[in-house]
């Protein structure tokens, strides 16, 4: 029988709430899931000290390594345990791999061409005089964190005659130029920045909205859609995410209501685009850094001509926030570890 180690941070899978879900379907797939944290791998003896789930409950065991693991849990955690990480990779296959942080994606993609029109032109913040420069090229901007994520300070910029209005998810104001640089200032001082053009993105009422493409590969190896949908921001706010107050809705209702007619067109548009974005940034995973990726969450807007714009591209989108989608994701998950297990063992 096939294992799947499931590698959290957490010691204990009572307190890791999808565990028991992907537990459950492992054991429906034919396979069993061992849930274990780093410090549980003894590499002397090629054993892990886990837990399995059986009759109703987690039971802590002694288990010979894992066919594939499963690595979720916090990257920011895991950096304690980078070392134990490392000798896993170096036997078994892992299913996800981080892609980088925004710039790194946004220059991967540019340089390979074949997305580069649907890149937002995307520039780390160098000076002050850099900043000026691009202020004066853009109407609209937006400053985020080079490693920002969850739609977290974020700032919009724009231009009031000889004023500039500013709005973030904590404050709106009007400054002069000077208050300006210096709210930018202070800003460069604590982290990296970048500086995009401000892509008018709204529903009809006003809202600011984007799109979630969320895709992964299925038991086939194979990309496939888990859900596309829209993700409307809360009255005045330019930031789409539900962890900011953002809300959500099925997507045939919601391009019926915006597009009308057109809906349909605009629903394969977006799920064409979604399969070949996730199809490329496979492919330039594999030719930098000799890895597959398992699944994807593209942000993408369409702006007053339809055409579609990448906001950003995640490689842990976590589970959709609503529609009952959270078993699909699981099910792609587990069998697409399967996959990755069966392969590894006939490539060995």
């Amino acid at each position: 029988m096939i294992i799947i180690g499931m590698l959290h941070h957490r010691k204990d899978p009572g307190k890791v709430r999808k565990s028991y879900s992907y537990a459950v379907v492992a054991k429906a797939e034919g396979a069993e899931l061992l849930y274990f944290s780093p410090k549980a791998v003894d590499f002397k003896k090629r054993r892990i000290y886990g837990y399995f789930y059986r009759e109703g409950k987690w039971e802590r065991v002694e288990s010979r390594f894992p066919d594939v693991i499963y690595n979720t849990g916090s990257p920011e955690k895991f950096k304690q345990s980078d070392s134990i990480i490392r000798q896993l990779k170096e036997i078994i296959p892992f299913t996800t791999h981080s892609i980088g942080n925004k710039i790194s994606v946004y220059n991967r993609l540019k340089e390979d061409g074949t997305f580069s029109h649907y890149l937002i032109p995307t520039h780390i913040i160098y000076s002050l005089n850099h900043f000026i420069k691009h202020l004066e090229m853009y109407h609209n901007l937006v400053i985020k964190p080079v490693n920002g994520h969850k739609g977290q300070d974020i700032t919009f910029i724009e231009p009031k005659e000889e004023k500039y209005y500013l709005h973030s998810e904590d404050e709106e104001t009007l400054l002069n130029k000077d208050e300006l640089l210096d709210y930018v200032s202070k800003k460069l001082k604590e982290e990296k920045y970048l500086i995009q053009p401000y892509i008018n993105c709204k529903t009809k009422t006003g809202n600011a909205y984007d799109f979630r493409l969320h895709t992964q590969k299925n038991g086939e190896g194979k990309w496939v859609i888990t859900a596309i949908y829209p993700r409307i921001s809360p009255p005045g706010s330019i930031v789409s995410n539900i962890s900011n107050g953002g809300s959500t809705n099925y997507l045939v209702p919601f391009l019926k209501q915006e597009y009308g007619e057109k809906y349909y067109d605009i629903k394969q548009y977006l799920e064409h685009f979604s399969i070949k974005l996730s199809k490329k940034m496979d492919e330039l995973q594999l030719k930098f850094f000799n890895e597959t990726i398992d699944e994807l969450g593209i942000d993408a807007g369409l702006d007053d001509m339809n055409k579609i714009w990448i906001f950003e591209v995640n490689w842990r989108p976590g589970c959709p926030p609503t529609f009952y989608l959270e078993l699909d994701v699981v099910k792609n998950t587990i069998n697409y570890a399967i996959y990755l297990a069966k392969n590894q063992r006939v490539n060995r």
